[in-house]
């Protein structure tokens, strides 16, 4: 009896031999499918790719900058207009409250730091008032700045990079042929050109998705292929964690074997890419969170989220220590 599985073991040797940074279609589909059985395998082999490719980690805060009232129908999520949830919706903090989160988080041990704000696009005014948040984040910090604003027009992202931010936010949340099935209030193609828009402007984009909303292993895949094909820089990998009034709530969580082979296939498809594990790693992981690192993934969220409280920094600085790992910017 083999112990390991000779797909795995043969795309992941040529991938650390470095003869071959990429995994054909087929092979990522076929890795999918092999998700889908109760193996470890998958894990072990993203674990040497993450540590061929991303020895050391890295940790990203955010702040929700701008709460609720937004346009679209997002079925996860609790800021839609189209959903009652008991979060608090505000406008757009006050530049001063931008800066000394950020100065808090970064004493905290935070090396990014991303303003987050509801909505399909923001104002002109808005975009300016968080660039005047980001210089002077950058003049009191070492902070790398990252920006979540919505779509963006060429004036915008030039605006943003201006001010000090390096990185535009921007998830595609699911695969192209399950996004209806989450929003329908925009096309995907909306946030495909926002990418390209801000990649244009000479920011670096960090895109991911949120998984267990219902999709399949072979719509993973498709995700992780398209991120590839953009050449996006970061992927962040949320996990639903339902909230009670959105379309998803009756939706359990991934078990959390499912979810690190979750993390597992996005290393293999993105060997050479950051993959931040954010939202949802508590309820999905539980016991399991120290294991994301062993799944593939060399970067963390600390902090709250944007609707829903997260772990003591304190204590995942001290999971990321005796993982052997060192925090610091990739």
């Amino acid at each position: 009896m083999n112990i390991f599985d000779k797909t795995i073991v043969n795309i992941t040797d040529r991938l650390i031999k470095g003869a071959d940074s990429s995994i054909s279609y087929e092979q990522g589909y076929r890795l999918a499918r092999l998700c889908e059985k109760d193996s470890i395998d998958i894990l072990f082999g993203a674990h040497k790719i993450r540590q061929k490719y991303k020895k050391n980690s890295f940790t990203c805060s955010i702040i929700n900058a701008k709460s609720g009232a937004c346009s679209e129908n997002c079925a996860f999520c609790a800021q839609s207009s189209y959903h009652k949830t008991a979060i608090s919706a505000y406008p757009l903090l006050e530049k001063d409250k931008l800066v000394d989160s950020a100065i808090n988080m970064h004493k905290a041990g935070a090396t990014r730091y991303s303003i987050v704000t509801s909505g399909f696009r923001l104002q002109t005014q808005e975009i300016e008032r968080i660039s005047q948040a980001a210089t002077t984040i950058k003049e009191k910090t070492s902070l790398t700045l990252c920006a979540s604003t919505g779509t963006l027009t060429e004036s915008m992202a030039e605006k943003l990079k201006e001010g000090g931010i390096s990185i535009c936010h921007h998830n595609l949340e699911t695969a192209e042929s399950f996004f209806n099935r989450i929003c329908t209030t925009h096309a995907y193609n909306d946030d495909i050109e926002t990418i390209k828009l801000a990649k244009s402007a000479g920011l670096k984009v960090c895109s991911g998705g949120i998984l267990g909303m219902g999709e399949s292993w072979e719509q993973r895949a498709e995700l992780a292929f398209t991120l590839k094909e953009l050449d996006v820089d970061s992927i962040p990998i949320n996990f639903l964690n339902p909230i009670p009034g959105t379309g998803l709530e009756a939706i359990p969580p991934l078990e959390p074997m499912e979810a690190l082979k979750c993390i597992a296939l996005f290393r293999f498809i993105n060997p050479e890419k950051d993959i931040t594990i954010c939202g949802g790693r508590e309820v999905t992981l539980g016991d399991y969170q120290s294991w994301i690192f062993m799944a593939g993934a060399n970067g963390l969220m600390v902090g709250d989220y944007l609707t829903t409280p997260g772990r003591n920094i304190e204590t995942d600085m001290d999971m990321i220590r005796k993982m052997g790992l060192k925090p610091g910017n990739n």
